[in-house]
């Protein structure tokens, strides 16, 4: 391992010499060679859907490692859209002159090594290896054992553009040792590697947060929350709602508790219950929502739990307030929303969450760093500190000071 972390250090030496425009070329390359191998990394995902139904992988989890070629095809165009995106490294944030005569500017820099440890999606594999490159970081790729066949495919295919390119395929690699062995290692070698970002189950992210010496940026579970207030437009309300919840259940912006104020409730639980029963969704509520409609009751296990699957917690709250007041209590930073026609109301809910991502009128299905622009997303960080919400480019990179002087003493 640590040999193996020894040789992507180095690397990033060369990567620092390519330019913006090597760069891109280089990313639309690898654009092109996972459409043109399309049919090789089909073929190993299939091996690894085989292994799924073998060992009796969640639905959820076979939904995030299913591939076909859209879905190749999608890993493509991200990898496109972030070659698109202005260049992140060299860029002056800021720069002024300080009393002395020193002309002082603040650059932005790559982080450097960073390692990403994640779970089911061979689609981060592409999505991370390019953003990582495009921000001229190295990236050390930790996939989950479900997708070991998918993700070697994808690296293999990145590996070979940087092969044709002269350049070391330690730019873009997975680590040797898959096992939990080999990640106690990796979150420990602060000498080689400058980031963690682990993505995945609960678990996971406090064994690395709690074990790790490597900084890290965590993508933590999702607990989302939609509130639909008193002035809310109900069909809207609606919509949304069964969208947050039903368009793709297993991933972590998709809602798991949805809040409905008291004012309203006894109108628009009964409309829920319809819209969720033709969605096939297994719905949980507290006292007053099992007084409206029948559905089971739901506890406060319940209202902390990422169910990753079509199932949803109702609670009735007393307004705005009772809604902050169950989030501030539930909510893990990640992404909630509001259904409200009022705007100081509204005004007040954004404020008052302190989440990554705060939404009024709108599903919490779009935190993503596709839907935000950035192309893709290393993560989805719950951190406050370095970045929050979708990590994009802009999140793999740090900065330093240039200092201009002219021969001053101090």
């Amino acid at each position: 391992m640590e040999a193996f972390l020894q040789e992507a250090k180095a690397s990033s030496r060369i990567l620092s010499t390519l330019s913006g425009a090597d760069k891109n070329r280089i990313l639309e390359e690898m654009a092109t060679a996972l459409r043109v191998n399309t049919g090789d990394i089909l073929k190993a995902n299939a091996l690894d859907m085989a292994d799924a139904e073998t060992n009796n992988l969640a639905p959820s989890l076979k939904d995030r490692l299913f591939l076909d070629e859209s879905r190749v095809d999608g890993m493509a165009v991200a990898i496109e859209e972030i070659a698109a995106l202005k260049e992140p490294v060299g860029r002056v944030l800021d720069g002024w002159v300080t009393e002395d005569g020193l002309k002082i500017e603040k650059v932005s820099v790559p982080i450097g090594v960073i390692g990403i440890i994640y779970e089911s999606r061979p689609n981060v594999t592409s999505d991370t290896a390019a953003l990582n490159f495009k921000s001229s970081n190295v990236c050390v790729l930790k996939g989950g054992k479900e997708a070991q066949h998918s993700n070697e495919a994808i690296a293999k295919v990145l590996q070979s553009v940087l092969k044709a390119n002269d350049l070391p395929e330690a730019l873009i690699s997975l680590i040797p040792d898959a096992s939990r062995e080999g990640v106690s290692k990796l979150i420990k070698m602060d000498k080689y590697v400058d980031l963690i970002v682990p993505r995945g189950g609960e678990g996971l992210i406090r064994y690395v947060s709690e074990n790790a010496s490597v900084p890290v940026v965590k993508h933590d579970k999702g607990q989302c929350h939609t509130y639909i207030d008193e002035d809310a437009n109900v069909q809207n309300a609606i919509a949304i709602a069964i969208n947050a919840k039903v368009q793709r259940p297993g991933v972590c912006n998709s809602m798991e508790t949805l809040l409905v104020d008291s004012a309203i409730a006894e109108e628009v639980l009964p409309q829920l219950k319809v819209a969720f029963d033709e969605a096939h969704t297994e719905l949980k509520g507290c006292e007053v929502t099992q007084k409206s409609i029948d559905v089971a009751p739901a506890t406060d296990a319940d209202y902390d739990t990422e169910y990753l699957a079509n199932i949803l917690n109702i609670k009735v709250v007393d307004g705005v307030n009772g809604a902050i007041d169950h989030i501030v209590r539930f909510g893990s930073g990640h992404s909630e929303a509001i259904i409200t026609e009022n705007i100081t109301t509204a005004e007040a809910f954004l404020n008052a969450i302190d989440a990554a991502a705060v939404y009024v009128n709108a599903s919490t299905r779009f935190t993503d760093g596709g839907a935000f622009g950035f192309g893709a997303e290393v993560g989805i960080s719950t951190n406050k500190l370095h970045a929050r919400g979708p990590m994009g480019i802009e999140g793999l990179t740090t900065y330093k000071f240039k200092i201009y002087g002219s021969g001053q003493i101090r």
